[in-house]
């Protein structure tokens, strides 16, 4: 899964990226709205890449991508597709490193991804989750489309997160009408 905008490119990450993934999950805005992933060395993050997005697009032929400037291969965020264990359905998934924020990087990498999973996926339906003080996120996910449909508690031990869905009309759908 390669996408390219305007001005990014989103490509699947490697184990070459885990310097980046290691900033990025260690950042507090991370920390307080996805959670600590237990990344604490290189190796960890390493271990993170391998385990998580690398192992999904084995499985899903989609996943987490790396989301990088064009031409300077600056990395500073990841978009991508999620399939959880605990959602029925596929979930839109991204993060940025703090610097980047306020640029609408975010929303051309999230516009690029549900493209995706409408047109090359054929995905009727996806959603996104986000902790409840994550402003910035959720106004995010609706100016993208997607509306609240409910608080959900994915397992036991975690915090209350927003569910939030977003209807997708495949190309064939649109023929239809």
């Amino acid at each position: 899964m390669r996408l390219e905008t305007e001005r990014l490119i989103l490509r699947p990450l490697t184990p070459g990226d885990a310097s980046f993934i290691f900033e990025l999950v260690n950042e507090p805005p991370w920390l307080a709205y996805i959670g600590n992933k237990g990344v604490l060395t290189i190796d960890d993050a390493d271990a993170y890449i391998r385990k998580g997005p690398m192992r999904m697009y084995a499985d899903r032929g989609f996943g987490l991508c790396l989301v990088e400037r064009k031409g300077a291969g600056t990395p500073m965020g990841m978009c991508g597709l999620i399939k959880r264990d605990t959602l029925v359905d596929v979930d839109l998934g991204f993060a940025f490193l703090q610097r980047f924020w306020g640029a609408g990087y975010a929303r051309e990498a999230a516009v690029a991804t549900v493209a995706f999973a409408r047109e090359t996926l054929g995905l009727g339906r996806i959603v996104a989750i986000t902790t409840r003080d994550n402003r910035r996120s959720s106004g995010l996910l609706r100016k993208l489309g997607f509306a609240f449909e409910q608080p959900i508690k994915p397992d036991a031990e975690g915090d209350e997160l927003e569910l939030y869905a977003l209807t997708l009309l495949t190309p064939r759908d649109q023929r239809d009408t």
